[in-house]
């Protein structure tokens, strides 16, 4: 059931940057919190950027500075640039909406599955050096 809808992924080289464009499309949980997830192939989900209920922004260690996450005015549009690729970034990439406790959770370390909130199908991301 596709409840989010990703795009603007891409292949590019190390150094590229691309612009990740996700809206919520049949969510109806209450889900307030919104951020960005990538997986690559034998790895779990990780958060990438998330929107704090407060309106702040927290990025993972590997992409700060690199990457910006914002949203439209209307709050329906998620964005995520990423600027300076590195192969390493590539994999799968997913927007989610959340509580925003389990949002923030998912950023902490512990594992944890996609099986609540609301989720997209992904954008692939192929950075190649």
């Amino acid at each position: 059931q596709v409840q989010m809808v990703e795009s603007g992924g891409g292949s590019v080289q190390a150094g590229g940057s691309l612009r990740l464009s996700c809206v919520r499309s049949g969510c109806t949980l209450h889900t307030p919190c919104v951020g960005w997830f990538r997986q690559a192939p034998g790895k779990e989900r990780e958060g990438v950027a998330r929107i704090e209920s407060n309106g702040g922004a927290k990025y993972a260690d590997s992409v700060r500075g690199r990457f910006t996450i914002s949203q439209d005015s209307d709050k329906k549009t998620l964005f995520l640039q990423m600027d300076n690729l590195k192969p390493g970034d590539s994999g799968m990439y997913y927007c989610s909406a959340q509580t925003c406790p389990d949002l923030a959770t998912m950023f902490t370390g512990a594992h944890w599955e996609p099986r609540f909130g609301c989720w997209g199908q992904g954008t692939q991301v192929t950075v190649s050096s």
